[in-house]
């Protein structure tokens, strides 16, 4: 049902949508195709300003910033963007979203984002018209304003102007991507397929703890805000979002992980520690050596 339910959705949509040419920058990766230089696909100016734009990608090293390179190129070559609401699509824009959503599968490949192949973007925010059925039996329908969407088997929906607030802790892109890895499990429940060295009673017992923590901090947030206390979200320095549900919470914490990765390490030590066995990747060191403190930092879990 509800994988029907937005492939309805997603008809409802295509009308709407006007499929674009990305100019030379398919046509380069239509020359790598063929056997050209992987090198050639993103052009050396376009690089530079889309790694200048993102500046979470600061830490990496010339040999990381190589490999996102042709991972994001070979991205490019195998996903076809497509624009709505009268958007006129760019190459940085292509870019700047291959860059921001391989970042994750950096140490992954690119076979994490197999079974599907469109993007969609937006100028703004969206509306995706949602039916859900309650406990009792009883269908609603509304219209839900949304970001970005990830469908299972299915596009990816992205909001340009969210997607150009990457940078300080909220990234839709990033957000999307890892809701796309969620889904190779099937629903996005805030479980990926795990790598062999993370047993799924680990990873449930990491995460959800870490969930069930963040909810009562929301709760308490929430109950302050009632009261008229202007300060009552400030201490929350996680997007509260990410208590909607395991899944929401997964993709938040992975924006949190590569956007501001000192933020996770002290709200929640133990599930950075975790992010960082998955992803293979452990951006503080990156933040730490960049500002010029010591490179090694421990990524097994905290005893």
């Amino acid at each position: 049902m509800g994988a029907f339910r937005r492939a309805s959705v997603f008809a409802r949509f295509h009308n709407k949508l006007k499929i674009m040419t990305i100019g030379k920058l398919f046509d380069m990766v239509r020359g790598w195709i063929d056997g050209a230089s992987r090198r050639n696909v993103l052009p050396d100016a376009l690089w530079r300003e889309t790694v200048a734009s993102l500046p979470f990608l600061a830490g990496l090293n010339a040999d990381e910033l190589s490999r996102l390179r042709e991972l994001s190129e070979r991205f490019l070559a195998r996903k076809e963007f497509a624009t709505a609401g009268g958007l006129e699509l760019t190459d940085a824009m292509c870019a700047s979203i291959a860059v921001q959503g391989c970042l994750p599968i950096l140490n992954l490949g690119l076979r994490c984002y197999r079974g599907w192949v469109g993007i969609v973007v937006y100028p703004d925010e969206f509306v995706i018209p949602r039916v859900i059925e309650d406990e009792f039996g009883v269908v609603h329908e509304y219209d839900d304003i949304a970001a970005g969407e990830a469908w299972e088997g299915g596009p990816l929906l992205i909001s340009w102007r969210d997607a150009q607030m990457a940078g300080n802790g909220y990234n839709v892109v990033i957000h999307e991507f890892a809701h796309k890895l969620d889904m190779l499990g099937g629903e996005a429940d805030g479980v990926p397929p795990l790598p062999a060295s993370i047993p799924r009673s680990e990873w449930e017992g990491t995460l959800f703890s870490a969930h069930d923590d963040f909810c009562s901090r929301v709760d308490a947030a929430e109950a302050r805000a009632e009261k008229r206390d202007d300060s009552a979200w400030e201490a929350l320095a996680i997007d509260p979002y990410a208590a909607e549900n395991h899944g929401e919470f997964f993709a938040v914490l992975s924006e949190t992980f590569f956007e501001t990765p000192d933020v996770l390490y002290l709200e929640y030590p133990a599930l950075y520690a975790l992010l960082s066995r998955f992803y293979r990747q452990a951006p503080l060191e990156r933040t730490r050596s960049n500002a010029g403190e010591c490179r090694k930092f421990p990524v097994e879990m905290p005893g």
